[in-house]
């Protein structure tokens, strides 16, 4: 079974769970997904199944947007509602205006710090089990970007939010830092991811929902059309002769009306549905097959 598929992945379950319970569901042991959500997290987790999953190379730089809550008055060592409290809990009155203004610092590219618990890898071993066994997490700062960091509402300790980012950002860090800058701590209380690359939660489907397919034998309904995959990179159309040919490997001429000569890889199709092969320009109009995805 090959294909696409987004998940609105509930809380209180890892991402690897969810991979684990599609592999159950459609019966395909290759599944893998494209981007870590922490547990309490929710929302789009695109997973890629079967032979498909050679497209995960195209997502690794993907922007993400996110929608929370942050909760001031104390930090915790996961930097999230997860975790201990690590520092005093004290009372906060939070100003909109001034909140707003904390916000608008994070905005622009920056050297971040990945939260102690988290998947970062220590010399082979996660952050995460380093921690767990209070062991010392020597972690390096990431180079990031944050498009954009608006605060949509204030309740009491507790603000709502929406932010975009680049790849590789957490949300956990930035409500630490926001707290520590206030000098009143605060963690993440809640997050939900709603975009990633060209996804929305327009696309995604439950777990409940897909099983109710798989039962119906209607799972595959519910995976992306694959003329929406990587948007960026133009799409061609050749004849099943052509196709036959790419599929063995074999360079070919992509129809001169279709990208530009200038256009380094294409997505070339046969017919709407039959993706059939990631090419890559030789020269002028000449392609060679690097990904080819079977029948």
């Amino acid at each position: 079974m090959n294909g696409v598929l987004i998940i609105d992945k509930p809380s209180g379950c890892t991402s690897h769970d969810v991979v684990a319970r599609v592999r159950r569901i459609v019966g395909e042991k290759s599944v893998g997904h494209l981007g870590t959500l922490d547990p309490m997290a929710t929302g789009i987790l695109p997973l890629v199944l079967g032979k498909w999953t050679r497209l995960a190379q195209f997502y690794t730089q993907s922007a993400k947007t996110y929608e929370g809550c942050i909760r001031f008055g104390f930090a915790t060592d996961t930097y999230d509602a997860e975790g201990e409290a690590s520092s005093p809990e004290v009372a906060v009155r939070l100003d909109p205006s001034g909140l707003a203004g904390v916000a608008t610092t994070f905005v622009g590219s920056s050297d971040q710090m990945p939260p102690p618990f988290s998947a970062k890898k220590i010399k082979g071993v996660p952050a995460y089990k380093l921690a767990r066994e209070q062991k010392p997490v020597e972690l390096t700062p990431k180079r990031v970007t944050i498009e954009s960091l608006e605060i949509a509402s204030v309740e009491g300790n507790s603000c709502h939010f929406r932010a975009a980012v680049s790849s590789g950002t957490y949300i956990r860090s930035i409500a630490h830092e926001m707290g520590r800058r206030m000098g009143c701590g605060a963690h993440l209380a809640s997050l939900r991811r709603t975009a990633f690359a060209e996804f929305t939660l327009g696309d995604a489907v439950t777990l409940d929902r897909l099983a109710e397919a798989a039962c119906a034998g209607t799972a595959q309904a519910l995976f992306l059309h694959p003329r929406r995959l990587v948007p960026a990179m133009s799409a061609v159309g050749v004849s099943e002769e052509v196709a036959g040919h790419i599929r063995l490997g074999r360079a070919v001429n992509v129809p001169v009306f279709a990208p530009a000569a200038e256009a380094r890889q294409v997505k070339v199709f046969c017919g709407q549905a039959d993706l059939v092969a990631i090419c890559t320009r030789i020269a002028g109009t000449l392609y060679q097959p690097t990904i080819v995805f079977p029948i």
